[in-house]
């Protein structure tokens, strides 16, 4: 697989995990299709998967993300601890309740992707993440939806009304909005990080989750030009995503000169 390369990797007692990354893609049967392949690779859009390796060991895996594995495992479907407890919770996120677990030994590819990945491991801990993140993890773990606490924050931070919680020990495997390097993780320390937009994406730690007003009253509002922000507060570590909404604005907007289809057309009058 000379053209696979192992960008990341973790592994523990049980299993280890892999991003792989495609180093080229050479099956373009049309000139169209090669040309969107030209812009990707000049652009450094690389395809990935991610890979498992079982030793006897056991993975639970976001529902519909299996793309091929081989080797002695079995799988089993079953809901996620606390299913009648948070079904109405599960039911409004949109959070799959239930997660298939594949046991035994052997190997697991996921969907390739043009996505971006992260593995990070817990120690009898737990992250609350953006919906939609969440892609894998060991299988004594326990992922939930989590409500947001109050009012605010449910009707101005822009998170919805849940996110995704993931608690335990072992590795987790996160599908993230920005290339890892774009991400700017911030330690807090009995302090507050005060965000103006919907880009913090994982939180872990004693970490509260409010929104409040930049200052008192109506007047002073005004006066600074900002209204409300998202506020973490507490001891602990938030993650921000500042580009996701750059890459966001470009694809609704698309960019001047370029067709949807990487064709280039002039304006006339």
């Amino acid at each position: 697989m000379k053209n696979f390369k192992v960008i990341h990797q973790v592994e523990n007692d049980f299993m280890k995990v892999e991003i792989i990354e495609n180093q080229k893609l050479s099956g373009a049967k049309d000139g169209q299709t090669a040309q969107k392949l030209f812009y990707m690779e000049q652009a450094g859009i690389k395809l990935k998967n991610v890979r498992i390796i079982l030793k006897e060991g056991a993975v639970k895996i976001e529902s519909g993300a299996l793309f091929f594995m081989k080797g002695k495992i079995k799988v089993a479907t079953k809901p996620a601890k606390g299913f009648i407890k948070n079904l109405g919770s599960n039911l409004l996120s949109g959070e799959k309740m239930f997660k298939p677990e594949y046991s035994g030994k052997g190997e697991i590819w996921l969907e390739p992707s043009f996505g971006h990945f992260k593995i990070i491991e817990l120690d009898n801990d737990e992250i609350i993440v953006d919906k939609g993140m969440f892609y894998a993890c060991d299988s004594s773990m326990q992922v939930s939806a989590v409500s947001q606490k109050n009012l605010s924050s449910t009707m101005f931070g822009g998170e919805g009304f849940f996110q995704t919680k993931v608690k335990g020990s072992g590795i987790v495997v996160l599908n993230i909005p920005v290339p890892l390097e774009e991400v700017m993780v911030y330690q807090l320390d009995d302090e507050d990080l005060r965000v103006d937009g919907n880009y913090a994406i994982l939180r872990r730690g004693d970490i509260k989750f409010t929104v409040k007003m930049v200052t008192k009253g109506i007047i002073g509002t005004m006066a600074s030009g900002e209204g409300m922000l998202q506020t973490f507060s507490g001891t602990g570590e938030v993650w921000l995503a500042p580009t996701q909404a750059v890459y966001e604005d470009l694809t609704a907007e698309g960019i001047s000169g370029i067709d949807d289809d990487g064709s280039s057309h002039t304006e006339t009058e």
